[in-house]
């Protein structure tokens, strides 16, 4: 038995889920969310828990009977309290703003970058930036009901400046430590 698998998923007073069609839906304070399952896995949902079943135990069954049980167990905590993210910008004349569904951001390009959130994804930017090792750091969090939604926007937010070695500037996540280079000594 998958020892994340068999756990059962226990929902909180204010979510309702339901099982229809291969799919387990949810409901919550914080919005709406399907989950589709794999072929041959099943769930019930009993007492507010929600048990995942697979019905034998070959290697794909196992692989996937804990696959489901995670992505279920992340809606539903979605769905009740939300994820989030913050990410770092740190740079000297580096910003971001939030402009509805758009963050413009300047990093050091000799242009402004427009990065469109994806449907489901929400950002604020910090008011007040700060200073960590004399360069000014902007603080981003970003808010989703779906995981994977988030960390995939994360990801492609990070990307745009990654963090570079050297002076520590670029976009990181808040719980990323960067490894630092010494630069380079003019002896002769």
């Amino acid at each position: 038995m998958s020892r994340i698998g068999k756990l059962a998923i226990k929902l909180e007073p204010k979510v309702k889920a339901s099982v229809a069609s291969g799919a387990v839906a949810f409901e919550g304070p914080k919005g709406k969310m399907k989950v589709a399952l794999p072929q041959q896995i099943t769930a019930d949902v009993k007492d507010g828990q929600i048990h995942v079943n697979r019905p034998d135990d070959t290697r794909e069954a196992r692989a996937l009977h804990g696959l489901a049980r995670s992505l279920l167990a992340n809606a539903a905590r979605g769905v009740a309290s939300g994820w989030e993210r913050k990410l770092d910008i740190r740079g000297v004349g580096f910003r971001a703003e939030v402009k509805g569904k758009q963050i413009h951001f300047s990093l050091g390009y000799s242009h402004p970058i427009v990065f469109n959130l994806p449907e489901g994804v929400t950002a604020e930017v910090d008011k007040v930036p700060r200073t960590e090792d004399s360069l000014p750091t902007i603080g981003l969090t970003l808010r989703s009901v779906d995981r994977e939604a988030l960390g995939e926007t994360a990801v492609k937010i990070r990307a745009l400046r990654p963090p570079e070695p050297y002076k520590g500037k670029g976009i990181k996540y808040a719980d990323e430590r960067v490894r630092r280079k010494e630069g380079k000594t003019g002896t002769a």
